[in-house]
């Protein structure tokens, strides 16, 4: 297996997914908006798969290109170079974050993969590894047959790009399930049965606030296959359209402000 993965974001969400490929054998091109001299340290610790570049050398250079980035910034993705692309939509709609705000997503006229497709034109767009925050996605990950393995969704409107996605994430520790189409992505989208609190550990009563947070950063109960996928057909639309923070348990709260840094970071 020689794929190159190129990743658009080198936020927390980044580089959860380039630790998973890396591990995995992929190559990957890591990329930010502020250039490839700000991502040598994070080079060195993922070792000699992985390489920075600029946002439009690890286009270029990827069989899969995954934006871990803010749904606020998609505009500035450039469409011509990602045309003939498949795209790992990671992003989300949380509109109560910043001032980014639309009223076709408001409205449920659109799902945010519909918006990015939509910008995307030419580009195979695929909703996935978006439903679970940057500790879980490395902390749950586990190989083919391990019991504690659990279970992510995508969704997109080409079959040969979801099947490549869903190869890569089998690949980085993944069962993957298909929640049809980007149309219907708002079945995982956040506030959604199986957006975020399948991957999460239960935290007991009691503990102090740095107890809580050690207690949350280990792997959450894993989701099968059918339970996932009875969590997508009996999935109802949120309303208010979006995630909130106010939805997210406190302590994961605490730890993205205590790591967030750079314009990259999302979850």
């Amino acid at each position: 297996m020689t794929q190159i993965i190129g990743i658009i974001g080198s936020g927390l969400v980044g580089k959860a997914v380039a630790r998973l490929a890396v591990a995995a054998g992929y190559h990957v091109v890591i990329s930010n908006s502020r250039g490839p001299e700000t991502l040598v340290g994070l080079v060195q610790e993922l070792g000699p798969l992985a390489r920075a570049s600029t946002v439009e050398e690890a286009i270029e250079s990827a069989d899969i290109v995954s934006i871990a980035i803010p749904l606020a910034t998609f505009e500035a993705l450039p469409t011509e170079k990602l045309a003939g692309k498949i795209v790992l939509d990671q992003t989300n709609y949380y509109p109560g974050l910043g001032e980014f705000r639309r009223a076709d997503l408001d409205n449920g006229e659109l799902t945010s993969s519909e918006l990015v497709q939509r910008h995307l034109r030419n580009a195979k767009v695929v909703k996935g590894i978006h439903n679970l925050g940057w500790i879980h996605m490395e902390g749950n990950a586990r190989p083919k047959g391990d019991s504690r393995r659990t279970t992510l969704p995508i969704a997109g409107d080409d079959v040969s790009a979801k099947d490549a996605v869903t190869r890569f994430i089998e690949n980085i520790g993944y069962d993957v399930v298909d929640a049809g189409s980007l149309a219907d992505s708002w079945r995982i989208e956040p506030n959604t049965s199986i957006y975020f609190t399948p991957y999460t550990p239960e935290i007991p009563e009691g503990l102090t606030e740095e107890e809580a947070k050690k207690a949350y950063k280990q792997p959450g109960e894993p989701l099968s296959p059918s339970e996932a996928r009875k969590l997508i057909e009996t999935a109802e639309r949120p309303s208010p359209i979006g995630g909130t923070l106010e939805s997210m348990p406190p302590v994961h709260v605490a730890l993205f402000l205590e790591l967030a840094s750079g314009d990259t970071i999302k979850k």
